[in-house]
């Protein structure tokens, strides 16, 4: 499967979750139910995976944690915010960039519309 074929499966999930819970719950809320619906399909998932950071070829072990990876290919940044912040994409397009993978989907579950919370970030698809 390739990145927009998991994402389609991924969008179709947290469609699934806004309808049933709704937007105004914790992040890690939504990031246990995606994890498990995303496990219960078969996806090989990683959940706050540390990714590390090299900077002057020194290694630091933990340069941020994913909210989830998706079968090594797709990035899942969750948020559970008002409103999601430019940062919030850059954040995302650098864990594009450290991990060398080409897509990212944003999601904030605290919109009253899941579409108008979901994003994607790619990098060089």
């Amino acid at each position: 499967m390739n990145e927009n074929e998991i994402s389609k499966i991924i969008v179709n999930k947290c469609f699934q979750i806004h309808n049933s819970l709704g937007p105004g719950l914790l992040e890690s809320v939504y990031e246990e139910t995606l994890f498990y619906e995303l496990t219960n399909e078969k996806f090989n998932c990683q959940r706050q995976k540390g990714i590390p950071v090299v900077y002057n070829d020194i290694k630091m072990e933990l340069g941020f944690r994913a909210d989830i990876i998706v079968e090594d290919k797709v990035i899942v940044e969750i948020k559970s915010v008002e409103a999601l912040a430019p940062v919030h994409f850059k954040q995302l397009l650098t864990y594009l960039k450290l991990t060398g993978l080409k897509l990212g989907l944003l999601v904030n579950f605290n919109e009253a519309l899941i579409k108008n919370g979901l994003k994607r970030i790619v990098n060089n698809l």
